[in-house]
């Protein structure tokens, strides 16, 4: 339930706030006085679309705020968005809209998107505006009105069902259109592929060969550097006079071992002329390995060119180098199983495609005998509700018939309407006039909205083009409503704001520069002066506020 709706600076109220309660509340004042306002001051709350037009004159922003009770669902919702609820079960809302156009949304506090607060405060109130009369001729309303009577018990599975099939349909679509072009990269990607698993390069190979290329190419020259290494470490066989290096050192060695004989002093030095000495010898050995390793051998020189020359080609192919090369290598066949699984993707969809053409079949025929026999039972109950409306002879048929398959079903669905004894119905926005049109519209919304309690409902002049008794009626049908949600109805007729429990009252004002609206709550003596105005009186005269008086304790009672 709304407990308050505040607005500031949106078009021509300055500043105005309503408290509101439980049961029916009126919204009257002169044309042009700014009832409307406060109605689409409640439909930004609701997400409708802001702009800089509604920004009072002078002022930096538009605001609208509301205080709202709400059940534990919503407060769970607001508790995943960030939000707070006071006192357990407060929501404040709030919608601002800047000179400049941008719009900001606050739920609980917490700064959300304008569609986050409307799907909020949709679970919460309904509007029921003039447009609502428009588009109660169209196929598309008349089509949700049934269903929010029928509620079809396969339709929300045939709508996902019909999104995947679309989304299926799309996927298949391209994939058929792209056949040549993916056919001819296949054969792009399976030589690439090919020809580098035919060369089979490994990581790090190139740099490899090329190392051992430059030894067998310099192969001479580094024997003969490793054997001068050699006669420097372990002496010339054709010359045991040339000093070498191990000759020395054991020398040395020796002549240690003899003086730490003679000074334990000395025996550390001894120890590491030993440890010289074996690192000598090791060296030694290492490089006469080395040098018996170095081998001129023309044709392993030959095999690593042209294996480098192998390796080259696929650079200048795939890659500036041979990480390069592997890499494009293994995207290319990961590339190339997804594309040669397209033909088995394009099976697999059209074989899904066909599954949920079924499935689609089966959930519509279900969806149209819902649809059939709810529109039964909601024409009686509104042919009963139009009844009472004055309109004894009104017939009101939900025509349903077969239709091509779309996102809602395979119905075409046609609201047709009589109000003469005698006459057939024929389509609604044909035949209806406004006065018809804008009853029929209320019996609707008092038939479907009698489905939802604890609801608020805005009507917002829903008695156009109606008047005198008929007007009781819709005060009625209100008033009843009431009983289980929170109705707010802007109206024009005296017959239906005396049913109401709260009554407010726009006024319109002019500096001559700035016109200023302001609502106010009447208090209970006040009531029959402004129901008097409301039937065409001044509000002063006795007669008409006596008349009003009446008017007023009959609907009370």
């Amino acid at each position: 339930m709304l407990t308050e709706l505040r607005l500031a600076g949106f078009g021509v109220v300055d500043e105005a706030s309503l408290q509101l309660g439980p049961g029916l509340t009126a919204l009257t004042g002169e044309t042009g006085a700014g009832k409307t306002m406060i109605v689409a001051g409640l439909g930004q709350l609701l997400g409708a679309r802001g702009d800089a037009g509604m920004v009072r004159r002078g002022s930096e922003r538009a605001l609208v705020e509301g205080r709202w009770q709400v059940p534990a669902s919503v407060v769970a919702d607001v508790a995943e968005l960030g939000g707070d609820v006071d006192d357990g079960d407060e929501l404040v809302t709030v919608r601002r809209v800047s000179a400049n156009g941008r719009s900001k949304a606050v739920v609980g506090g917490c700064q959300v998107p304008v569609s986050t607060l409307a799907g909020v405060l949709n679970e919460l109130a309904t509007i029921h505006g003039q447009s609502e009369q428009q588009r109660l001729a169209t196929p598309e309303r008349q089509r949700e009105i049934l269903d929010a009577w029928a509620r079809p018990s396969t339709l929300q599975e045939y709508r996902r069902d019909w999104n995947e099939r679309r989304a299926a349909i799309a996927e298949l679509a391209e994939l058929v259109e792209q056949a040549t072009v993916r056919a001819r990269e296949i054969d792009m990607l399976r030589f690439g592929v090919e020809e580098i698993s035919t060369v089979a390069p490994e990581p790090g190979e190139d740099e490899a060969l090329s190392t051992e290329a430059s030894r067998l190419m310099d192969a001479d020259d580094l024997r003969q550097l490793a054997d001068a290494v050699q006669k420097a470490l372990s002496g010339d066989e054709d010359d045991f006079d040339v000093p070498s290096a191990v000759g020395l050192l054991g020398e040395a060695r020796k002549t240690l071992s003899s003086l730490a004989g003679k000074d334990k002093l000395a025996e550390e030095l001894s120890l590491r002329a030993q440890e010289a000495q074996f690192l000598v010898d090791d060296v030694a050995a290492a490089v006469a390995s080395y040098s018996a390793d170095l081998v001129s051998d023309p044709v392993r020189l030959d095999a690593v060119g042209q294996r480098r020359a192998q390796l080259a080609g696929l650079m200048r192919k795939y890659g500036p180098g041979l990480d390069d090369v592997l890499a494009w290598g293994q995207e290319a066949s990961e590339r190339l199983l997804r594309l040669e699984g397209s033909d088995d993707r394009i099976d697999v969809l059209r074989a899904r495609v066909a599954e949920l053409d079924a499935s689609l079949s089966a959930a519509a025929s279900q969806i149209s005998m819902d649809r059939r026999r709810a529109s039964e039972q909601l024409s009686v109950l509104v042919e009963t509700e139009l009844a009472a409306l004055a309109m004894p002879h009104a017939t009101l048929v939900f025509d349903v018939t077969p239709g091509e398959m779309g996102p809602h079903g395979a119905d075409r669905i046609e609201l047709m309407f009589t109000a003469n004894p005698g006459s057939a119905p024929a389509p609604l926005g044909k035949v209806a006039s406004g006065g018809e049109l804008s009853r029929v519209r209320l019996a609707l919304e008092v038939v479907l909205a009698g489905e939802s309690s604890e609801h608020t409902f805005v009507f917002d002049e829903v008695d156009a083009g109606v008047g005198g008794a008929v007007g009781l009626e819709i005060g009625r049908r209100l008033q009843r409503l009431a009983n289980t949600s929170q109705v707010i109805v802007v109206t024009h007729l005296a017959q239906v704001a005396a049913f109401a429990d709260a009554h407010f009252v726009v006024a319109k004002a002019s500096d001559g520069q700035v016109t200023t609206a302001d609502v106010r709550q009447l208090e209970d003596t006040e009531r029959p002066a402004e129901l008097a105005r409301m039937m065409g009186g001044s509000g002063r005269s006795l007669a008409g506020v006596d008349h009003a008086t009446e008017l007023w304790t009959a609907a009370r009672r």
